[in-house]
């Protein structure tokens, strides 16, 4: 069998599939053609209409959208249940009391390195995705794809489909047109401003919040971001659409980088498609290919691209393309899956006779997994292995010691103990590493026990003064160690206690 391929079309680029020579935005392609025939740098944007499909990957992207839907906006309204007057909102990011809520995890500032591992893991995570399966995060859980996805929905539903839309557009202005175009953009602003409004309930007490907000009596912060969140939701997924994720999102520039020739995408399979052109009903289909050129990939496509003409930094690979060409193959009496999700490596396999073979063992994707593994499992011995108390040593520096009339000598210090259990707990205080040397606080009876009471989720302060006799003290400075011992749990501070002891004869 002999793969007839219209080069002109959709040219090979140095004897392998198209996309191997990584994406083209529309920029570059007004620039090229720009150089050949002159005219304007850049073209004005052309409105896009994409139009309504059914199918496989469409179904699953109303299910994702659903669902994601539902987690951003239900999140903030789960409770759970801590102890004391600590909120029992389940996540909840509390900048006044500076504590994170997660469940039954609570981070403080101090612990900002978890945040750190999870976005790092995110990072990862992505690169894995793209290396493996293209731009899945853009095509079905970006925000701006879900949204956008929402407001398309919207508007079919005042303005009907492609064709309506555009019918609509190039009327004159009447009362069915004013009262459509009125009604979409106010429910986009509902959207909007749900979606504002769902924003803040993750930094302050939902409940709370909700009645405060609409009496004036709410966080400045809350209202200033609503507003912000509010006005770029309507904006962005409104009107922008695709600029953002052509000009405005950095990850299509950068998954440039995590591509390959056996990264499955959203791929037209141009061995089977070539010659395309339109096919009339009873015709044969020797000596050409599959491809009816009726566009419909085109027009469902909401970044208004051709997939036909291979990688393209536009593309978010959300494979609307592969229902609405599975559709007309089905009315052909064709195979389906003429654009499917495939790798170049495969196509380019297949157009020169040989079986596809895919690769996803590779060393790009076994470096990310690997890091990512790695990542995840300290992440959570971390987590596990956290301690619910921590504590420091702050020594006094006006003065730095203390010589009693006995040649002893006292060193000042402040104890904080950090006690991140939702119990409190009171630690007993004793000191190891200088002879002699013992530990109390103001106020407190000779030789009586030094205790400091750690209230739930809070940090204690406490004063001691550490004194250590005259013959005790070899170095002028010595190590220390404070042992904080509440039933099992035991904690110690390093530190240094300064003598002066270089000094003792002067």
């Amino acid at each position: 069998m002999t793969v007839v391929i219209d080069r002109t079309r959709d040219p090979p680029l140095d004897g392998v599939a198209p996309r191997a020579s990584g994406p083209v935005s529309a920029a570059a392609r007004a620039r090229q053609q720009a150089g050949k025939g002159g005219g304007d740098l850049y073209k004005p944007r052309t409105q896009i209409y994409p139009k309504r499909v059914n199918g496989r990957w469409r179904m699953l992207k109303w299910a994702l959208m659903g669902l994601m839907l539902a987690i951003y906006y239900i999140t903030p309204w789960i409770r759970w249940e801590r102890p004391g007057a600590l909120p029992d909102q389940a996540v909840l990011v509390d900048f006044e009391g500076g504590r994170f809520y997660f469940f039954w995890i609570q981070l403080w500032p101090q612990e900002v390195y978890f945040i750190t591992g999870l976005l790092v893991m995110a990072a990862l995570a992505l690169f894995l995705t793209t290396a493996l399966f293209g731009r899945l995060w853009c095509g079905y859980a970006c925000p701006q794809t879900v949204w956008t996805d929402l407001f398309l929905m919207v508007e079919r539903r005042f303005e009907g489909d492609r064709n309506a839309r555009m019918k609509l557009d190039a009327a004159p202005w009447s009362f069915d047109k004013a009262w459509r175009k009125l009604g979409k953009h106010a429910v986009w602003l509902g959207i909007a401003f749900g979606t504002g409004g769902a924003w803040i309930f993750y930094f302050h007490d939902a409940p709370t919040l909700i009645r405060t907000f609409w009496i004036g009596q709410g966080a400045l912060t809350a209202y200033v971001s609503c507003a912000l969140l509010t006005a770029t939701t309507y904006v962005l997924a409104g009107t922008m659409r695709e600029q953002v994720c052509t000009y405005m999102c950095p990850w299509p520039r950068i998954q440039g980088a995590m591509l390959d020739k056996q990264s499955l995408q959203v791929t037209y399979r141009y061995d089977r498609g070539e010659p395309r052109g339109p096919h009339k009903k009873g015709a044969g289909w020797e000596g050409r290919g599959d491809c009816i050129d009726c566009n419909q990939c085109v027009v469902v496509c909401p970044m208004g691209i051709d997939i036909r003409d291979g990688a393209q930094l536009e593309c978010i690979n959300c494979g609307l393309c592969i229902d609405a060409c599975n559709e007309m193959m089905a009315k052909v009496d064709r195979p389906r899956g003429l654009i499917a999700y495939d790798t170049d490596a495969a196509v380019l396999d297949r157009s020169q006779g040989r079986k596809a073979t895919y690769r996803f063992l590779r060393s790009r994707t076994l470096f990310y997994a690997v890091l990512l593994s790695l990542l995840s499992a300290l992440m959570v011995w971390g987590l596990a292995n956290r301690s619910p108390v921590e504590a420091h040593a702050l020594r006094d520096r006006n003065p730095t010691f203390v010589r009693l009339r006995d040649g002893s000598v006292r060193d000042g210090y402040t104890l904080k103990v950090a006690n991140r259990a939702f119990e409190g707990r009171t630690f007993l205080v004793t000191v190891s590493g200088v002879p002699g040397a013992r530990v109390w606080t103001p106020g407190s009876r000779t030789g009586a026990p030094v205790a400091v009471d750690a209230a739930a989720n809070e940090v204690t302060a406490l004063r001691v003064f550490v004194t250590a006799p005259a013959g005790s003290l070899t170095a002028p400075s010595l190590p220390l160690t404070f042992h904080l011992t509440s039933g099992e749990t035991a904690v110690e501070v390093e530190t240094v206690f300064l003598s002066g002891a270089a000094n003792a004869d002067d």
